[in-house]
């Protein structure tokens, strides 16, 4: 079920929010300071084209510099992608088909607005939010 929900989720939105993703950590690259956000960037893309199966988890390692980094990334970055997964969640949840869809799409705002000090697991994985999944 996870391979049918993620190939429906890459045709339908993954590609082009993977490319406001893109767009964005080419941005953070161009600036030179902002390579981390950029970093955070690609990883994000990469989740949003495959996001079913797998779960974003605090790393236990992050500290004070992930929040001074998150506040800048809404500032600059974080609202219009959390936007798009919103426009484009609200889009998906007007069809029947496309209700699971749109769940899945707000369940990534919180990761666009907050990406620094998270960690993206297999939803398979102990480090996982209530352990491994149930199938």
């Amino acid at each position: 079920m996870r391979i049918l929900l993620n190939v429906i989720w890459l045709v339908l939105c993954g590609v082009w929010l993977a490319i406001g993703y893109a767009l964005a950590a080419l941005i953070c690259f161009l600036l030179i300071i902002t390579i981390p956000f950029g970093i955070a960037a690609l990883r994000m893309a990469n989740y949003t084209l495959w996001p079913f199966g797998r779960r974003v988890v605090d790393k236990p390692s992050a500290g004070s510099a992930s929040l001074v980094g998150n506040v800048l990334w809404i500032l600059f970055a974080g609202w219009w992608l959390a936007l798009g997964h919103l426009t484009t969640g609200v889009a998906l949840c007007l069809t029947i088909i496309g209700i699971p869809l749109g769940l899945a799409n707000f369940k990534l705002i919180p990761i666009s607005l907050l990406p620094l000090g998270k960690d993206i697991v297999s939803a398979d994985d102990d480090r996982a939010p209530y352990g491994p999944s149930i199938r």
